[in-house]
C-alpha cells in the first residue's frame, strides 16, 4: 500500500541514499536543504497565504520511499506554486505523477491558481509526464548563456539603482507589457512579486533587486535581479523597455562592479526568456560576444480558470472603420 506524507527528519537518510550519484558537496547540500524543510514544521500550518518556505512531500510503500516533491510558493503571491524538486526512483514515472496530482490537488484546495515548473530540454519523459501525464501546457522556453571573456572595465557601468518597494508597481508594468501576448495569460506578474519580502534572510537563495530610469522623467525603464544560492555563481534576469536603446555590455559591467566588490571569484550567467518581445535582440548581443549557451528549460505550467458559460445564438460583431456589421 503506498501512501503520501510530508517529509520529515527521519526521511533524510533514505533521501540521501537515493540521491548519492549527485556526489559529496552535491549531495550533502541537498540534504541539508531537506534538513530545514523537515524542520519547519509551524510553516507547514500556516493558511497558504502566508506560506513563504519550501515543503516537500515522498511516497512511500510500506517503509520505502519511492519518491519526494517539493513546492515553492512565490514570493509575493503564494497562490502561484512552483514544484522545484520531483525525484523517483528508475522509471518509475507512475510515482512522480501521483507525487505532481498530490500536491495540485492539495494546493488547489486552499487556493492556488497556477502551478508552474522548469525542465531541462534533455528530460524529455519527464516533459511528457508533465505534460500528458498530469495536464500542464508547454509555454516557452528559458536558456541559461555563461558569460565568459568579458572584459568590464572596457565599458561604463549602467546607471542602475537599488530597487525599492515602492518601485514594484512600475517594474510590474516594465515586465509584464515585455511579455509575449501569446504567453501573457499564464505569465503575468503583479506587484507584489517584486516586492523585498519580509522573510528574504531565511530563503535557500539570496537576491539583490535593480531599476535603470530614463533620465528626464525618471520612468523606470529597466529591472535588473541578481540572485545566487551559493555566493559563487550568479544569475541575472533583466527585463527591459524595447523602446529604448539600453547597452547589455554597460548592464554588465555594472554587475561585474557590484559582485567584484564584495568577491574575488565568481561566475555569472544570464537567463534568456524566450517569451519576451525582447528575446530575440538579446540572443543577437549574447551570439555577437560568443557567450554559451549552457542551459535550455521549458517552462509548463497548469492553470485553475474559472469555467465561462457559453451562450447560445450569440452574435458574431465585425467592425470596419466607423460602422458595425452584425451577421447571424
Amino acid at each position: 500500500m503506498t501512501r503520501i506524507k510530508r517529509l520529515n527528519c527521519f526521511d533524510i537518510p533514505k533521501i540521501r541514499k537515493m540521491t548519492e550519484y549527485l556526489g559529496n558537496d552535491d549531495s550533502d547540500r541537498f540534504a541539508k536543504d531537506l534538513q530545514n524543510e523537515a524542520i519547519r514544521i509551524l510553516h507547514s500550518h500556516f493558511p497558504l497565504k502566508y506560506k513563504f518556505l519550501p515543503e516537500s512531500y515522498v511516497l512511500l510503500e510500506k517503509d520505502e520511499i519511492l519518491g519526494l516533491i517539493t513546492i515553492l510558493p512565490t514570493m509575493g503571491n503564494p497562490y502561484k506554486i512552483m514544484i522545484t524538486r520531483l525525484i523517483f526512483q528508475n522509471n518509475l514515472y507512475d510515482v512522480g505523477k501521483q507525487l505532481v496530482e498530490f500536491v495540485i490537488a492539495k494546493y488547489g484546495a486552499q487556493g492556488a491558481v497556477s502551478f508552474s515548473v522548469t525542465i531541462d530540454n534533455s528530460h524529455d519523459e519527464l516533459f511528457r509526464l508533465f505534460l500528458d501525464g498530469c495536464g500542464f501546457r508547454h509555454c516557452s522556453c528559458e536558456n541559461l548563456w555563461k558569460i565568459e571573456n568579458f572584459n568590464a572595465k572596457d565599458y561604463n557601468p549602467a546607471n542602475f539603482r537599488v530597487c525599492q518597494n515602492y518601485d514594484s508597481g512600475a517594474v510590474s508594468e516594465l515586465y509584464n507589457s515585455e511579455l509575449n501576448n501569446l504567453y501573457k495569460p499564464a505569465l503575468l506578474r503583479t506587484k507584489n512579486e517584486f516586492k523585498e519580502p519580509f522573510f528574504a534572510g531565511i530563503t535557500n537563495f539570496y537576491k539583490n533587486r535593480y531599476v535603470l530610469e530614463e533620465a528626464a522623467h525618471k520612468k523606470i525603464i529597466a529591472y535588473l535581479s541578481i540572485t545566487t544560492a551559493d555566493n559563487t555563481n550568479f544569475i541575472l534576469d533583466l527585463s527591459i523597455n524595447d523602446g529604448y536603446d539600453i547597452s547589455y555590455d554597460e548592464v554588465l559591467a555594472f554587475v561585474y562592479k557590484e559582485i567584484g566588490s564584495r568577491k574575488s571569484n565568481f561566475y555569472i550567467f544570464f537567463k534568456q526568456k524566450k517569451y519576451t518581445n525582447t528575446s530575440e535582440k538579446f540572443e543577437e548581443y549574447l551570439h555577437s560576444r560568443n557567450f554559451n549557451c549552457i542551459q535550455t528549460q521549458n517552462v509548463l505550467v497548469k492553470d485553475f480558470y474559472r469555467p465561462i458559460k457559453q451562450s447560445e445564438n450569440v452574435l458574431k460583431v465585425f467592425l470596419f472603420g466607423e460602422n458595425g456589421i452584425a451577421i447571424n
